[in-house]
């Protein structure tokens, strides 16, 4: 081995760290070191290129501006209401302990979940729901003004969304996914009220639409609803026919009894048999009753008992946008600088390796060109 010979014991110089991070070393461990990041170091990398750490935040501030200012608004009608039905049962434990915090979690014990929040707020995005809304008519606010145009001037909402398809029931379904998308229900697991939100660039028409929402799910109790009590009346009235069949015919039975048997008090078999047709009498003459109470429960429901929905707030045309300005300003202001700081530390890593890559980056440099020099007759030709 000669004296210019490295040796092979001496370990390779480290490369060069970054100006903004130093090593730190704790003491006894055998592992590498850790850069620790340098305040300082850190704010000389964005001073040293005030373009992209100050220009680029304040480039993208200017076009969110410039966004907000040319692009369609958008704006939010929200109406509330709280759907109210036969009473639910109550928790087994009267309301307290784990009947509250079923509560508190939108969970109601012996209740009906046709009748829950939750039921109107899945129906009012429900495909049967939505088309109605959109082959609806309503002022079509592009003619006449904001504030909607006469009778006249009124189109279903699914033109005056612009849904064009391949034939109508294609433009149907467009319309639904996008009516869809607008639309938004949410539901207060304490107060049971429900929250619909209608986003339009028309403040009119989302307040409208919101409206129809409610009327809608108000047809929905008057029809759907309804028409299940008469079902169950329905069903009601056969059973009743068919328990005063079987009552008459056991009552019928007693008095032939007595008729064949006038001394049946003096014949234990008799008087065991004169027990079980009274008992027989009995039984049918509650189950026939009792289909008389659920049938007269019945009919009341069919005209009184159908869920109503009490409106808390209609909907109102907004008069401000659903996003303001200064939302806009501070999304565009934190992605601007995440973008400045990223691109200034680009740059200054870029510069490091030029600098201490010179010979590499000379020949990467030379063959990109020579590469871009090959493909530019290639592209002419095409």
């Amino acid at each position: 081995m000669t004296a210019r010979d490295p040796d092979p014991q001496t370990p390779a110089p480290a490369a060069p760290r970054p100006p903004w991070a130093r090593a730190a070393y704790e003491g006894g461990g055998g592992g590498p070191p850790e850069p620790e990041v340098s305040l300082f170091a850190f704010l000389n990398v964005l001073l040293a290129r005030p373009r992209l750490a100050v220009g680029v935040p304040l480039v993208a501030v200017a076009l969110a501006l410039m966004a907000w200012v040319v692009l369609p608004p958008t704006f939010t009608a929200v109406t509330t209401f709280v759907p109210e039905g036969r009473p639910a049962g109550r928790p087994p434990d009267g309301g307290g302990g784990l009947g509250s915090l079923a509560g508190q979690l939108g969970i109601a014990f012996n209740a009906d979940p046709s009748q829950s929040p939750r039921f109107y707020a899945s129906v009012a995005k429900s495909r049967e729901l939505l088309e109605r809304i959109l082959l609806s008519q309503y002022p079509d606010p592009r003619q006449g003004g904001e504030g909607g145009g006469s009778v006249a001037d009124s189109a279903t909402l699914l033109r005056i969304l612009g849904v064009h398809g391949r034939d109508a029931a294609d433009s149907l379904h467009r319309g639904v996914k996008k009516l869809r998308r607008r639309v938004s229900v949410g539901v207060d697991n304490q107060t049971y009220i429900v929250t619909l939100q209608v986003d339009s660039r028309y403040p009119a028409l989302a307040a409208a639409v919101a409206n129809r929402f409610v009327a809608y799910l108000n047809d929905f109790n008057t029809q759907t609803r309804q028409s299940q009590a008469r079902e169950r009346r329905k069903f009601l009235e056969q059973r009743i026919t068919a328990a005063e069949a079987d009552l008459r015919t056991a009552e019928d039975d007693l008095p032939i009894f007595y008729e064949r048997n006038r001394s049946w008090q003096q014949s234990p078999e008799l008087v065991a048999q004169d027990a079980r047709l009274r008992r027989q009498v009995d039984m049918r003459q509650e189950v026939y009753l009792t289909l008389r109470r659920q049938y007269e429960t019945a009919r009341m429901d069919e005209v009184n008992d159908t869920p109503v929905i009490t409106v808390v707030d209609a909907a109102v045309a907004p008069q401000e946008r659903s996003t303001p300005l200064w939302v806009w300003a501070v999304v565009a202001l934190v992605l601007g600088a995440m973008v400045g700081v990223l691109g200034a530390f680009g740059a200054h890593w870029m510069e490091r390796v030029r600098q201490e890559e010179a010979p590499d980056y000379e020949e990467f440099s030379t063959l990109l060109r020579r590469a871009l020099r090959a493909l530019r007759p290639t592209r002419r030709a095409r």
